[in-house]
């Protein structure tokens, strides 16, 4: 005869056995669905939730499934989301039309290179506002908050008229210079770093550690969430940029895949070529997509880090 040992739950507080989890989430789907919740779990949690699928999903669901149709399945009397006779069309004439591996590979230099810098000069200029005694650094932090309120737009005629007395028009590093701060991230990760406990740096401080070794084997090892929230806004923000690379450059071969893309608007101004254009936005779309899907659960614990201490 086998010995069976039988394990019985955990009493929870008060000597009663805690209920099972797939237990606990069915009582709380029947109180939601009572008659006396009804009217509440509709109106307060289902309907917000269809409403943002229709006003954000479905028009991104309907670029990428046009993406894939012929002209005639989208200029019609009766348009249906799923494509009936799926095509790579659209994409091949995308790639005819424009130096697709080029303005690619320029935004992933911009990306990359851009938003490297921006996340670094985050990390350092927080640290240095929390853990370092500046001089002003309360007038500096009030300027990074002055700076997240005025519209970019504001700054564009002067950083035009400097990076092309530098040379920097019709360059990479022209598109990537003047936004190389970021407030956002600064005033971030100066939240984040104000939370952290400062026994872990004053016991790093006992033993010898400098402040190039508390920001990079204590603040950043415990911030990565904060990081990578910057690095994914960051990093979305430098793809996607679409009005300083306009002005800035004019050659084809320096454009960015936003910019490069628009040059499609102007070739195919008819209403036959609404398929090309889908797939232009679809490439401009899916990378961001991917970046956020991977980095996308350091985002809600990066964003609330800091908040309550």
């Amino acid at each position: 005869m086998t010995d069976r040992t039988v394990v019985s739950p955990v009493p929870a507080a008060g000597g009663t056995a805690a209920p099972h989890p797939r237990r606990r989430r069915t009582s709380d789907l029947a109180k939601a669905f009572a008659p006396r919740n009804l009217t509440d779990t509709i109106l307060a949690g289902y309907l917000p939730i269809l409403i943002a699928l229709v006003i954000i999903v479905l028009p991104l669901v309907w670029m990428i499934l046009s993406s894939f149709k012929p002209a005639g399945e989208i200029v019609t009397l009766s348009p249906a989301l799923l494509p009936q006779d799926p095509t790579l069309d659209n994409y091949g004439a995308v790639a005819a039309r424009v130096p697709l591996l080029t303005v690619l590979g320029n935004s992933v230099v911009v990306t990359v290179v851009g938003a490297g810098i921006k996340v670094l000069l985050a990390v350092t200029t927080a640290y240095a506002l929390v853990f370092i005694r500046v001089p002003g650094a309360n007038l500096i932090f009030l300027g990074i908050l002055v700076a997240l309120m005025v519209p970019p737009e504001v700054s564009m005629l002067p950083n035009y008229l400097t990076v092309t007395a530098l040379g920097g028009r019709n360059t990479l590093w022209g598109i990537i210079l003047p936004g190389l701060g970021t407030a956002f991230g600064t005033f971030l990760l100066r939240q984040h770093f104000k939370a952290l406990p400062k026994e872990l740096f004053e016991a790093a401080e006992l033993d010898g550690a400098g402040h190039g070794r508390k920001l990079f084997q204590i603040a950043v090892p415990v911030s990565v969430p904060a990081i990578a929230t910057v690095a994914l806004v960051t990093i979305v923000n430098e793809w996607n940029n679409f009005l300083w690379p306009l002005i800035i450059i004019d050659s084809p071969d320096k454009m960015t895949l936003p910019v490069g893309l628009n040059l499609l608007q102007s070739i195919e101004s008819q209403t036959g070529s609404y398929g090309i254009l889908m797939a232009g936005a679809v490439m401009v779309t899916v990378p961001v997509l991917v970046i956020f899907a991977a980095l996308q659960r350091y985002v809600v614990a990066g964003l609330t880090q800091g908040a309550v201490k």
